[in-house]
């Protein structure tokens, strides 16, 4: 039996020195909650049972692969600098303008260091109705 791929979600790709995933979803906003999703998995980060935070973040940039570089830095810096990390994401895409409605809490591990989120052969394509991107992490 074969079984069918998920509309969105996120696998580990085998890369040289760093760390890379390939990510796919039905719509870009999806795309960048599956890509969120990936990215707290490869490095361990696991919300916590504290108290529940809310945050909206709100930013532009000049094509999707720089806001997807962007968003996903700023909730890197969010985990490692606040020890927040957030497991309910409501996005919102308008070409390249972002809005994030994010829900969380305190992060209770963080596994392995991700440096940076780099732009390393990115590429947001769509082909067959879903969209699809290669993310690679500096570790």
């Amino acid at each position: 039996m074969i079984e069918k791929r998920p509309q969105s979600g996120y696998e580990e790709l085998d890369h040289t020195a760093d760390w890379a995933m390939r990510v796919w979803a039905a719509d870009p906003a999806t795309l960048f909650a599956a890509c969120v999703r990936g990215m707290y998995a490869l490095s361990g980060i696991e919300v916590g049972a504290g108290e529940r935070v809310q945050r909206r973040i709100a930013m532009e940039a000049p094509d999707r692969e720089t806001l997807l570089v962007d968003f996903l830095s700023e909730l890197l810096f969010l985990a490692e600098e606040d020890g927040l990390a957030f497991d309910q994401l409501e996005i919102e895409l308008n070409g390249t303008k972002l809005v994030a409605q994010l829900s969380g809490g305190p992060v209770a591990a963080i596994r392995k260091e991700i440096k940076a989120v780099t732009y390393h052969g990115m590429s947001i394509k769509q082909a067959g109705g879903e969209y699809s991107v290669e993310v690679v992490f500096d570790v």
